[in-house]
């Protein structure tokens, strides 16, 4: 090995402290990454190497953040010899060409064919850099914008200590990347750290990951950064049932965490035994400007707490505002920016600020601590009345309502995440702010747009309510890869964007089995947990020649069940327990689909839907039926079968499990329609189908013999089933798969008396627990998306197709799957044609409220 020459290892005199002194924590972990670990030496070494690749004569090093060690090692490089560095966003080839076009860097340092490349664009800088000047920075709202915040060599240096000192970060922590490099705040966790010698578990998984938390689990992670948005996915992903030992304080900024939700997670980490900081900060403070103290966010969680160590703020006054105590907050410590930068004219000028004006309005409580209460910038004169965005969206989030609101010249917009009614939420806001309604727009998307920081991105959103009233053209289907139209298609949406996820979409159980089929054919493999991943997440990799195809667990298992149902019928061969097995499944897909992050009362509407998309087609068949036969009776046709046994229909069961599934979810939506449960849900995604599953097991012991007596609906007798797969799709990690197993292998075993029937649920569950996947084949795959999506239509029709094909059992097999198939194709249409029929009415009754 080539021995490197000491002057190379040597910093510039300016360079940040923290950087000159990485090789001083040795052999400590530095760099932890899914491919291993990487040492402070070892990093030190890295970095004094990259560092003189590019010189020690001062020039404008250009670096492409991302969440890598390439990337950290170019960023750190260019601290150490003194340069100064323009980090732009990983990922948004548009955002770096516009600030090469605007800079015109010295040197870019960013990916290239597969690597990490160096381009010496000129051997001396073509600009006057100021001595102090250390890092450029767009601010979280102007990504890519030539509008970039100038910081010096102690700002970050001053920051880095601060933010070091008030959480405490010892040098046995270590910080997974759930932010990116680029953003002040994502930037902020790796220079506190590294600041301290503490670990980056480096990433660019999403939190709503599965392989994330395997990761945070494996490398032990003690803590993780978080925006807003961020605790959105977490409560996704059920959080709050997690197992995570060695977590030790979670952090927050990027934006206001609604009082609720600090209480809520800061309650979850006192029991849980970690910290949570809520902190406030903006890029022209270096990150941090605020922090409230753990021990204080349950009794003030909408306060943004005390000044960081080093700072100070004041108010000044704001002209008009009802309240004297209210001004616009004013932070003066030693991160506060040196200026702005708008030109490479700019990278000469030493500081021209001493004091930062946040444009946020502020009130002091008497205990001292201080709280936003409102943007100044955001305050919009809509019809000559005074507006604050900010506080409708407070107005409209105490409604149970997430919103975002832009103000324009002539109309207040209020872009409203998932299903509302905008007749509802355009009343609430005229009556609170004194609009007309005709002033307020309601615009109602599947998720409101966001910036990498997590923000909302609000130049969007005018972008779309500008372009709100113009039709947007039907996607048409395409095999050319892309996910977009494929999502647009299989889910018949039009507003469908790179960052949205199945679940954002509103996928259901039905349609996720033709989706998960077709994205593994076009990704040719399909990735965990991909119904909650944006779909830009979700790239292609190059296919190998004989690349094994893979089939998503939930779906194999409808398709096999169904088949051993109607086969076993027949009789074509006896294999039974298919039919609990599928409600087993039901229990597992409720909880992936129904539960998601979206308010208590769209869950709800939720889960209607999901009743409806059952009880309709079901009513509809068995009442054709009756036209024409005498088979059934009325409580067949309500679905009361079960709960009422009349003697006079002995063909009554067939729709047992239909019965038994539409119980369970009236029966969970009432439960879940209790604000305590819901949020117990929220904390517990675990625990409360467990529990749930103890209480249902008393009917299947019938530990009180009422079904001797009473003979009681299969949902009492056979429920535990479908709460133990619901307790399936939130398990999470080894051991709460392993309870699960286990709990199946404990309880199924002696219900039916039937050794092959019990093994084959079993097996089932555990093939759900452990197995995202199976190995399949491409023209399996197909075979199995037609069956699982018309299992249900499958098992409703059934019944009258193959009693007069007994003699021809596989042709009465055929024919039974062939007539279900097309029961749920005649189904699908007219739910789409429904659907139509319905927005259209709701785009119709809104324009006309508006005028």
């Amino acid at each position: 090995m080539p021995v490197t020459p000491l002057s190379s290892l040597l910093p510039a005199l300016g360079a940040v402290p923290f950087v000159r002194e990485l090789a001083a924590h040795g052999d400590r972990p530095a760099v932890i990454t899914r491919d291993g670990e990487t040492t402070y030496a070892e990093l030190a070494d890295r970095v004094a190497r990259t560092a003189a690749r590019l010189g020690t004569g001062r020039r404008l090093v250009l670096v492409v953040g991302a969440n890598t060690l390439d990337s950290l090692v170019a960023y750190l490089a260019a601290l150490h010899a003194g340069h100064p560095v323009l980090l732009v966003p990983g990922g948004h080839d548009a955002a770096v060409a516009s600030l090469v076009a605007a800079y015109d860097p010295d040197v870019v340092v960013g990916p290239a064919d597969g690597g990490w490349r160096i381009v010496q664009r000129r051997a001396a800088s073509a600009h006057d850099l100021h001595p102090d000047l250390a890092l450029l920075l767009s601010t979280s709202g102007s990504t890519g914008s030539p509008k970039l915040v100038r910081l010096s060599h102690a700002n970050l240096q001053a920051n880095a200590e601060s933010i070091a000192g008030y959480l405490g970060i010892r040098d046995t922590d270590r910080a997974a990347t759930t932010l990116p490099l680029h953003y002040c705040y994502g930037l902020s966790v790796v220079n506190s750290h590294l600041a301290r010698g503490a670990a980056l578990v480096l990433t660019d998984l999403s939190v709503a990951d599965g392989c994330f938390w395997e990761l945070f689990r494996a490398t032990r992670a003690t803590t993780f950064a978080g925006v807003p948005y961020t605790f959105d996915l977490l409560d996704r992903v059920g959080f709050a049932g997690m197992d995570l030992p060695h977590l030790r304080y979670v952090t927050q900024a990027g934006g206001r965490l609604a009082p609720e939700r600090v209480v809520r997670y800061a309650e979850l980490g006192r029991r849980a035994g970690w910290d949570l900081f809520v902190m406030y900060g903006q890029t022209e403070a270096t990150a941090r400007m605020a922090y409230l103290p753990p021990d204080l966010a349950l009794d003030r969680p909408a306060a943004i707490g005390v000044p960081v160590p080093g700072g100070a703020f004041r108010l000044a006054p704001v002209a008009d505002h009802a309240d004297p105590a209210v001004g616009e907050l004013v932070y003066a410590g030693p991160n506060v920016m040196l200026g702005y930068a708008e030109s490479p004219a700019d990278l000469a000028l030493g500081r021209t600020i001493d004091e930062l004006h946040t444009g946020d309005l502020a009130r002091r409580g008497a205990d001292g601590l201080w709280e936003i209460v409102g943007r100044r910038s955001r305050f919009a004169k809509i019809l000559g009345l005074r507006i604050d965005p900010q506080q409708v969206e407070a107005l409209l989030a105490a409604h149970d309502v997430a919103a975002t609101c832009v103000g324009g010249d002539d109309e207040l917009v209020v872009a409203v995440a998932g299903p509302g009614d905008p007749r509802r939420i355009r009343r609430l806001v005229a009556d609170e702010v004194g609009l007309p309604p005709r002033a307020v727009r309601v615009l109602a998307l599947a998720e409101v747009p966001r910036l990498a920081s997590g923000k909302p991105d609000l130049v969007a959103l005018r972008a779309l309510a500008d372009a709100a009233d113009t039709p947007a053209p039907t996607p048409a289907a395409s095999s050319s890869g892309d996910l977009c139209r494929l999502y647009a298609e299989v889910l018949d949406r039009t507003d469908v964007t790179p960052d949205l996820s199945f679940v954002d979409l509103g996928g259901d159980s039905l349609s996720y089995v033709e989706m998960s089929v077709r994205l593994e054919r076009e990704l040719g493999h399909l990735p965990a947990n991909w119904h909650t991943l944006p779909i830009a997440a979700l790239r292609a990799p190059a296919r190998k020649p004989g690349r094994r195809r893979s089939l998503e667990t939930s779906v194999a298992l409808r398709a096999t069940a169904i088949l051993l149902i109607v086969g076993s019928h027949i009789p074509l061969f006896t294999i039974t327990g298919g039919a609990h097995l599928l409600l087993a499944v039901a229990g597992f897909n409720f909880a992936r689909f129904q539960l998601t992050g979206a308010d208590r009362r769209d869950r709800l509407r939720q889960i209607r839907s999901s009743v409806l998309r059952i009880v309709l087609p079901t009513a509809a068949w068995i009442g054709a039926v009756m036209l024409v036969s005498d088979q059934y009776r009325w409580s067949t046709l309500l679905l009361l079968h079960g709960a009422l046994r009349p003697d006079d229909v002995p063909d009554g069961w067939h729709f047992w499990f239909i019965e038994a599934v539409v119980y369970l979810l009236i029966a969970t939506a009432a439960l879940l329609g209790l604000r305590r449960v819901d949020r117990w849900e929220r904390r517990r995604p675990f625990a409360l189908p467990l529990a749930l599953t103890g209480v249902a097991l008393l009917g299947r012991y019938d530990v009180f013999g009422l079904d001797a007596r009473h003979d009681l609906p299969s949902a009492l007798v056979a429920g535990w089933l479908f709460t133990l797969g619901w307790a399936a799709a939130r398990a999470d990690g080894v051991r709460q798969r392993l309870l699960v197993t286990v709990a199946a292998a404990a309880t199924v075993p002696g219900f039916f008396g039937q050794p092959a029937r019990e093994a084959l649920i079993v097996a089932g569950f555990a093939l759900l627990v452990w197995l995202p996947t199976v190995p399949s084949l491409g023209v399996v795959n197909k075979v199995a998306g037609v069956l699982a999506a018309s299992s249900l239509y499958i098992y409703l029709t059934h019944w009258q197709v193959y009693p007069h094909l007994r003699d021809l059992p596989l042709v009465a097999l055929a024919a039974s799957v062939a007539l279900g198939i097309a029961y749920a194709a005649l189904v699908n249409r007219a739910w789409r044609w429904a659907s139509l029929l319905t927005t259209g009415h709701e785009r119709r009754s809104a324009r006309t409220t508006a005028d």
